[in-house]
């Protein structure tokens, strides 16, 4: 193949899609916003834990079904993935979609709205495919929140015929940039003894003390934490009665960091922590990985800038006060896709008070304001993917 000349490269940096392509995107996505509202609304209406969305992976790939999309459930072995296809080409495109809610806040993250959104960007883009001369998928990728599912499905073979995979996600206001923390997902367990406080405390070994210890260890910890790492987590079961003295305690601890590379580095500091409470009692203690490690965020950065674009011709802001727009810091197992395919991962505002993992943001990721973004989303996702499609070309 012959070889472009540095002026042909700086040409291809610049190409867009024709207006007349991103015209019939943003009117094909026009013609199924009614669906695709529908489509948020059942899912918020309907939240599902990670690797239990059966209803949300049928609902979303259902509607693939309907607008053309060849739909392989169970995709990869996992029972809520899916992959749906639209056309061929040499270069194939993915909308990645997420569909599992929080456990007691149901859509307090919004991944109704994303799916909606990738949905809605691949039937647009789809309008177009054969003239671009592109492929189209939709992913869907079960347990974002702590599950890792697409780490699963990376290590099942999936996402590797990709050439570019996007997604938008909501926060409480638009940017661009995705800078996400690597982060390590533990269960934490200790196992002691019980006995009755009052009349034979000596023959209990307190499993409850042995995790006040470690919180007490990592709070002190964090004086000597930079600052690009998080340690935070809960107690799940703290003992059952208070005359009787705690047998056996869990939690699910996260550890994060800028990079991998960092996050190693610390996570022996933190489970020292964890041993000292071991240590102290007597208890005996078990960390068990819920998943493989969230990497950090590879961003195309080309891509981005045609998102920024789109965006903002659309009329979506990205000057917005700082402290509102650190939900790009929050970890993703998009991280993983894009240290293997060329990926953004953009967060798109659905305004208001309230910041992700809040009840009130379940609130605001359905209503008309929502329903706006999610229309944006598509569409900034869609022209986007026409872009990288030309630039590509």
């Amino acid at each position: 193949m012959r070889q472009r000349t540095d002026a042909e490269v700086d040409a291809a940096a610049v190409r867009t899609a024709a207006p007349a392509v991103k015209d019939l995107i943003s009117e094909r996505i026009a013609e199924v916003g009614s669906s695709l509202v529908s489509l948020s609304n059942s899912l918020h209406d309907n939240p599902e834990l990670g690797w239990q969305e059966y209803r949300s992976a049928a609902s979303v790939a259902g509607i693939l079904a309907d607008h053309g999309f060849s739909v392989e459930h169970e995709y990869a072995g996992l029972e809520t993935a899916f992959r749906a296809t639209y056309g061929s080409g040499e270069f194939t495109i993915g909308f990645l979609a997420e569909y599992d809610a929080l456990p007691g806040l149901g859509h307090a993250c919004g991944h109704n709205l994303i799916s909606a959104m990738s949905v809605g960007g691949a039937i647009g883009l789809a309008a177009v495919a054969d003239d671009l001369g592109i492929g189209v998928e939709v992913i869907g990728t079960p347990a974002e929140e702590g599950g890792g599912g697409k780490i699963e499905l990376l290590d099942r073979g999936a996402f590797t015929n990709l050439d570019f995979a996007l997604m938008a996600h909501p926060a409480p206001v638009d940017v661009a940039e995705a800078e996400p923390f690597a982060v390590a997902h533990w269960h934490v367990e200790y196992t002691g003894r019980a006995a009755h406080a009052a009349a034979y405390p000596e023959r209990g070994i307190n499993a409850n003390d042995a995790f006040l210890v470690a919180q007490v260890a990592l709070g002190l910890l964090r004086q000597q934490l930079p600052k690009t790492v998080r340690v935070h987590g809960v107690m799940t079961n703290g003992g059952e009665a208070p005359n009787a003295i705690p047998a056996k305690t869990e939690g699910r601890w996260y550890v994060r960091a800028e990079s991998t590379e960092e996050l190693l580095s610390v996570e022996k500091r933190v489970v020292d922590c964890f041993e000292a409470g071991a240590l102290a009692t007597g208890a005996s203690l078990a960390i068990t990985a819920e998943s493989r490690r969230y990497a950090e965020m590879r961003t195309d950065e080309e891509a981005l800038d045609a998102y920024r674009s789109n965006a903002v011709a659309l009329g979506r802001n990205f000057d917005v006060d700082p402290i509102a727009a650190t939900m790009n810091r929050a970890s993703t197992d998009m991280g993983n896709v894009s240290q293997v395919v060329n990926a953004i991962h953009p967060y798109i505002g659905v305004g208001g008070e309230a910041s992700n993992h809040q009840a009130a943001f379940a609130e605001s990721c359905v209503g008309a304001t929502a329903e706006r973004t999610l229309l944006d989303g598509a569409t900034a996702l869609a022209w986007t993917a026409a872009d990288v499609s030309a630039r590509r070309s």
